[in-house]
């Protein structure tokens, strides 16, 4: 035999191998699932049978004598099915969602960034290296967004004015496009929850935005502060929440990060991170407990699970909010950063698995993990369950390509599965809480959102703080209406998905003041 056909002998048979097992699996996969109904077929059979051998009066004689145990039944099932309506948690809908798109006259290129740092005269010629390779390998892109405060004249405007501009902009703009799109009255509106990390001013943002909509005297509003880049699912936990005891109402939900109040003008290596990462970016949600909305809703929400580490001191100050030596206040970002989000995610989805696993993968991870127990043996590798099976759309919060990379390689999704979240870390950066709505924002803009489609949305926060919150679609979304209608994406998304370098040079910081 030649070397050739040896070594096509050689491919071959993993070949055949790797695709009998892959059929293997999806009979297995078939099997387990609709093993109640194989098991019932044959007991179903051998009934119909033996009733089918019963005339018409056999079967009015036996109803009569048994009048008294069929009465007794109908009655107790009535009962049972009305106790059931009367407790089971109301079906919560996401009616629609907006994201804010900044200005043109915004857009912060890597080297418009590099030379405004540098023309600060704040940073040393060390300090403003180091954020050029931080860029470098950001992922991001060259229209990403950021303060004018931080645009215009030197020295930076960081001012509560200033502040306060940037933010109402940004939320009053994603608030107006999510109520024109719903067509809902303001004075609808119970239930409001806002959620910002690092500005919260006095009168609060929620407060702001009652002022601003003139929202209805007995609004219940709450304004959730230092929670970090998971805080906008939080927030959509407690609106569900809200809604489970208040019924007939619709609650907004709004999520934004204010970048003037958290640049930073030191040295300090941990601290210059957030600088090179956090872009202008807010989310609007609007959800509601009406049953007459569920027709045109997009989504229903199925689960939200919350992970909190904030026991463990080194998870509680990876992300810490602190001055350095010059009393020069910033976000130091710890180094274990990677690790202690892969941690937090490996809780949350001990939680969440069993949710939303068929039972075929929640059998093979529970057989994995006893037998690594009895045997004590390292040989045998932790399965990993398949998430894919369980979800269509993953929406992972674009906190950094090394976040990306982390959850793509724990999660072992494929590129298209994570298509969506960098993109929107190279399009818009790093928008904290909001970055969610982005990523789903072009899986609507794609057409790639379906009737059934099931979508799980990941966030990471300081604290630290893993949450998670799973959507199924009602209804197709029209990528075409999306177009049209107000997406953050429309006009450019057919120029998307781009080829990502692992590096992009930026030009030299010298010579750019």
């Amino acid at each position: 035999m030649s070397s050739a056909a040896q070594n096509n002998g050689h491919h071959f048979f993993p070949l055949t191998l790797s695709v009998k097992l892959k059929y293997v699996k999806l009979g297995y996969h078939y099997l387990v699932p609709n093993s109640v109904y194989l098991l019932l077929i044959p007991l179903a059979a051998v009934f119909l049978t033996n009733l089918s051998t019963l005339s018409t009066a056999d079967l009015l004689e036996l109803c009569s004598r048994n009048s008294a145990i069929l009465t007794a039944t109908s009655i107790s099932l009535v009962f049972l099915a009305t106790v059931h309506v009367m407790h089971a948690p109301r079906k919560i809908y996401l009616l629609d969602f907006a994201c804010y798109r900044p200005s043109p006259a915004q857009m912060c290129s890597k080297e418009r960034f590099m030379r405004i740092s540098s023309a600060t005269g704040k940073f040393t010629e060390q300090s403003l290296e180091f954020q050029r390779k931080i860029l470098e390998k950001s992922g991001y892109g060259d229209m990403t967004h950021i303060p004018t405060g931080l645009l215009g004249e030197l020295p930076a405007d960081q001012s509560m004015a200033a502040a306060r501009a940037e933010t109402e902009t940004a939320i009053f703009g994603a608030i107006d496009d999510l109520l024109d799109k719903c067509g809902v009255e303001v004075r609808e509106i119970g239930v409001l929850v806002v959620n910002s990390s690092l500005f919260n001013p006095t009168p609060s943002l929620s407060a702001a935005i009652v002022n601003h909509y003139k929202l209805r005297g007995n609004v219940l509003s709450f304004n959730l502060g230092g929670m970090g880049c998971s805080a906008g699912l939080i927030s959509v936990d407690l609106a569900k929440d809200l809604l489970q005891v208040h019924p007939h109402t619709y609650a907004l939900v709004v999520s934004t990060e204010n970048i003037i109040r958290g640049s930073y003008f030191g040295n300090d290596r941990a601290k210059l991170l957030s600088n090179c990462l956090f872009r202008i970016g807010a989310s609007a949600v609007l959800l509601t407990n009406r049953r007459s909305e569920r027709r045109r809703s997009k989504y229903q929400l199925c689960h939200t699970v919350r992970t909190h580490k904030g026991a463990d001191d080194r998870s509680y100050r990876c992300v810490f909010q602190e001055e350095d030596e010059q009393g020069i206040v910033g976000v130091s970002l710890s180094k274990d950063l990677m690790a202690i989000a892969g941690e937090a995610l490996k809780t949350n989805i001990t939680t969440l698995g069993p949710l939303v696993l068929p039972f075929s993968e929640q059998i093979l991870f529970l057989s994995t993990l006893i037998a690594r127990k009895l045997m004590k043996s390292k040989a045998i590798k932790p399965y990993i369950p398949d998430f894919k099976m369980a979800f269509e759309h993953f929406c992972v919060h674009a906190g950094g390509r090394g976040v990306l990379d982390e959850v793509e390689k724990s999660l072992d999704l494929a590129e298209w599965h994570m298509e969506a979240s960098r993109m929107t870390l190279y399009r818009f950066g790093n928008t904290s809480s909001s970055s969610l709505w982005y990523e789903l924002a072009y899986s609507e803009a794609k057409g790639r959102i379906r009737r059934g489609d099931r979508v799980w949305q990941i966030g990471f926060g300081s604290g630290f703080k893993c949450n998670s919150a799973v959507w199924r679609a009602l209804r197709t979304v029209d990528p075409k209406c999306e177009r049209e209608r107000t997406n953050p994406w429309a006009g450019e998304i057919d120029g998307f998905p781009l080829e990502l370098p692992k590096l992009a040079p930026v030009v030299a910081n010298k010579g750019l003041a």
